[in-house]
């Protein structure tokens, strides 16, 4: 059969593609360079200049200001906490769960099954979730960030579909010699599944540091605020300062630059992260996935 990609339709398809993808990654770029520009931008260049992609002077006041708030350290202190512990413990727990869903005889596999697959079809929704959350006692508490999401049912079945896919050998290997079935998990498994802690690893890390809503519904205390929630503060508000507390109250803080500068270092982290887990992650969105 010939190639399709050598025929003259499949040649300008191609083209047509590259050019579609390219305007389209251009149009997605575009606002992300102009937050960026912005945000080393001076205060009269953003309130003279309606868009630019490239200020005519380099200023680092937003980030010196931004850099200088309590409220805005603080409120980064406080996610990168949550972050590292939520990853964590929705890691755990989920292959903690993942693993024995995937043994076929473990005793009441299918009933845990339906429940979990119920869980993925189905949510309680946000006032039940609120009224939980509140009657734990976990309202202005960092938990409250953390535990309603422990758990994703769909990234609980693609992992234990990979576990199931395992060759049996190596269990049964590891049984002769003596291991238990956490030996089995944490000598075996979990060294195999790399690609898969990285996936989910990004995963859970950048669903918890861009999640604002649980801040919004969980956290009444400004002082335990995410970085996300104060970003949303910040940027609805009609004057940027009010959203944070400068220790020299005659200064006057660069509005719209503190707007951007704030932007940029809540994306930059995650940025920074993907690149170390991206040759993983091709692999581990598709193992697992195939087979039910």
């Amino acid at each position: 059969m010939k190639n399709m990609h050598n025929t003259k339709g499949g040649r300008i398809f191609d083209v047509l593609n590259i050019i579609f993808l390219g305007l389209l990654g251009i149009l997605m770029i575009i606002p992300f360079i102009y937050v960026v520009a912005g945000s080393f931008a001076t205060e009269h260049e953003l309130s003279t200049r309606a868009f630019f992609l490239w200020p005519n002077t380099f200023s680092l006041e937003s980030y010196k200001y931004i850099f200088s708030t309590p409220a805005f350290m603080r409120s980064l202190l406080v996610t990168t906490g949550v972050t590292i512990v939520g990853t964590f413990v929705q890691l755990f727990f989920t292959f903690t769960f993942a693993y024995p869903l995937s043994r076929r005889n473990l005793k009441g596999r299918n009933v845990l099954l339906n429940l979990v697959i119920f869980a993925m079809l189905f949510s309680g929704g946000m006032i039940p979730t609120f009224i939980v959350v509140k009657n734990l006692g976990l309202i202005d508490s960092y938990w409250a960030l953390i535990l309603p999401i422990a758990i994703n049912p769909f990234n609980l079945m693609i992992i234990k579909n990979f576990f199931q896919e395992m060759p049996i050998e190596l269990e049964e290997s590891a049984k002769m010699d003596g291991c238990t079935e956490l030996g089995i998990l944490w000598k075996i498994m979990l060294p195999l599944s790399k690609p898969v802690i990285a996936t989910f690893t990004l995963f859970y890390a950048v669903g918890i540091w861009n999640d604002f809503m649980s801040g919004l519904l969980y956290i009444n205390d400004s002082s335990k605020w995410p970085i996300q929630l104060l970003l949303r503060q910040i940027t609805m508000s009609s004057s940027a300062s009010s959203a944070l507390s400068n220790l020299d109250p005659n200064y006057i803080p660069p509005e719209q630059g503190m707007k951007f500068a704030v932007i940029i270092v809540a994306t930059l982290p995650i940025l920074i992260f993907y690149p170390f887990l991206q040759k993983h992650f091709a692999k581990g969105m598709l193992v697992g996935s195939v087979k039910g």
